[in-house]
């Protein structure tokens, strides 16, 4: 098995990264940070949000395993005092996997001939600089509103925890294909009108927004931003491609959630 290690620059994690990578190569695993078969990521959910954009190129065939050295996020399954059991359940692997859905944005800048296609696996965000977003928004090539806002949040279900959440958007369960629409501080008064409340969108439609000709726009996909062209037109879809997670065990997704934003304190 091809492994290699991604992690952030904190020195917890430079730590557990060294003793992790000594017990690969003591336990015959070869090391290959082109080409993987596994991706151990050392950090956070931001830090396998950075390998899983490091490694987008061949999500097919890559699956990721993470530690997590502060809290337990939503994508890491491996305190750092489980090295060894981690290595141990590596040389077992037998291919298990958990897959997520992905977020599929599709960008027509003026002046490039094509488009240009990103993959989120939390989110995409499109706002204005200073002032307020004015964009059509179509579901399923149907026009549906003209949305004026501070912007407009398209999150996938695992990224419905995160920012989505924080907009007051709903927390769905991952095996549900699906993706969600949800508004940034929109306008509404007796002129200006929006649905205002977040919108599940079937993994057969698509969202697609036609802002209006500023270049003032901010392009966020993950935690990456993109901005300085001028926007035509974005499309949002459920991507046809899934994120895999090599899950030697699995911490049900409602006790993730429970503990993530509730905790025990008022618990039995």
């Amino acid at each position: 098995m091809k492994v290699a290690i991604y992690a952030n620059e904190g020195r917890r994690s430079t730590i557990i990264s060294q003793r992790l990578k000594k017990k690969f190569a003591d336990t015959h695993f070869i090391y290959d940070e082109k080409n993987p078969d596994i991706v151990v990521t050392v950090g956070g959910d931001g830090t396998l949000l950075s390998a899983f954009h490091k490694y987008a190129a061949i999500i097919d065939t890559v699956r990721f395993v993470s530690v997590h050295t502060g809290h337990l996020g939503f994508y890491t399954d491996w305190r750092e005092d489980e090295i060894d059991d981690l290595v141990v359940s590596l040389q077992s692997d037998n291919g298990q996997a958990v897959n997520y859905p992905l977020l599929d944005i599709r960008v027509k800048y003026q002046g490039l001939a094509k488009a240009v296609n990103y993959l989120a696996l939390n989110e995409s965000t499109l706002k204005r600089n200073s002032a307020t977003m004015v964009t059509d928004v179509y579901i399923g090539g149907e026009f549906f509103e003209k949305f004026r806002g501070d912007g407009l949040c398209i999150s996938t279900p695992t990224g419905s925890t995160a920012y989505n959440k924080s907009l007051g958007g709903a927390v769905i369960h991952p095996n549900l294909k699906v993706l969600q629409v949800t508004e940034i501080s929109s306008i509404n008064n007796r002129i200006f009108r929006t649905l205002s409340s977040p919108m599940i969108i079937a993994p057969s439609d698509w969202i697609t927004l036609i802002p209006d000709r500023q270049s003032d726009y901010i392009l966020t996909v993950d935690q990456d931003t993109f901005h300085g062209k001028q926007i035509e037109q974005i499309r949002y879809k459920i991507s046809k491609k899934s994120i895999h997670f090599a899950k030697y065990r699995h911490m049900q997704f409602w006790r993730r959630v429970q503990d993530a934003f509730i905790g025990n304190e008022f618990g039995n």
